[in-house]
């Protein structure tokens, strides 16, 4: 099997499971960015911070029809997948995490078992996920403790524009006359985040009157510890929202230094 750095070559599962176990064997890190079938800024970011890792071979699984951002990263293997590759006899085994009552716990675990069975046709020693979908991130955590997977997860910042709003193929589906309300989201996470200091209830309180005056009616808006299990009185939690918006339902999450605040934190 030839392979060249950089070069994007597209691999099936079965070839790219042998290029990953031949990499290892040189003691290379492979790491795998698994995807789905849109491609945006916020992915370049994931395949950037994956070839940050030294010497790695980076993967990329995508099931999309246009690997053009993946070409001009230049990452090293592409694995395109479709369910059929997957799961030729149909999807018959379902990982279910636990149910944080924030996202359907069913979704969650459609795409858990997705990025499992990618995990175990490719071999990877490490994966990039991003923070956005901070609920996901988590169920994929657990699972690799969990189930004794060997793999690394690590976790790359929510990328935005310059205006706030976060990039997702959701974000770019919103109807042009809601992109304000869809701004208000992310405007609100900020807010709430910036009275960090004054504890769990002011950082809701601003939150939540950030998203009124906006008109937005929230599914939820909670604080949570890391970990999604109840917010700490003092330290690292996770403000999260969500709401539809523009005909699409929106997520969104930041961390904050609860019972601290930015200005505090170094002390």
């Amino acid at each position: 099997m030839s392979f060249e750095p950089g070069q994007a070559r597209e691999f099936g599962l079965t070839e790219v499971g042998v290029l990953a176990r031949a990499m290892r064997r040189t003691g290379r890190p492979v790491v795998l960015v698994p995807l789905g079938v849109g491609l945006h800024g916020g992915h370049a970011a994931l395949i950037r911070a994956a070839r940050r890792l030294p010497r790695a071979v980076v993967i990329v699984a995508f099931a999309g029809s246009d690997p053009s951002l993946l070409i001009d990263e230049k990452v090293d293997a592409i694995c395109t997948y479709t369910q059929d590759d997957l799961w030729p006899r149909g999807l018959r085994t379902l990982v279910h995490p636990v149910d944080h009552h924030l996202e359907s716990v069913d979704s969650v675990a459609m795409q858990l078992t997705l990025e499992l069975t990618l995990i175990n046709a490719v071999g990877p020693s490490d994966v990039v996920v991003g923070e956005k979908d901070y609920e996901q991130m988590r169920a994929l955590q657990a699972a690799l403790t969990d189930l004794h997977l060997p793999v690394k997860l690590h976790g790359v910042p929510t990328v935005r524009t310059p205006d706030g709003l976060a990039l997702s193929l959701r974000n770019a589906h919103v109807e042009e006359s809601a992109r304000e309300q869809a701004l208000a989201m992310s405007a609100a996470l900020t807010a709430g985040a910036h009275a960090a200091e004054h504890g769990a209830e002011a950082v809701l309180s601003v939150a939540r009157s950030v998203l009124e005056d906006a008109g937005i009616d929230v599914d939820y808006l909670e604080i949570r510890g890391l970990d999604l299990g109840d917010a700490p009185a003092q330290g690292d939690a996770r403000l999260l929202v969500s709401a539809v918006i523009g005909g699409v339902r929106l997520t969104d999450n930041v961390g904050l230094p609860l019972g601290i605040g930015f200005r505090n934190i170094e002390g």
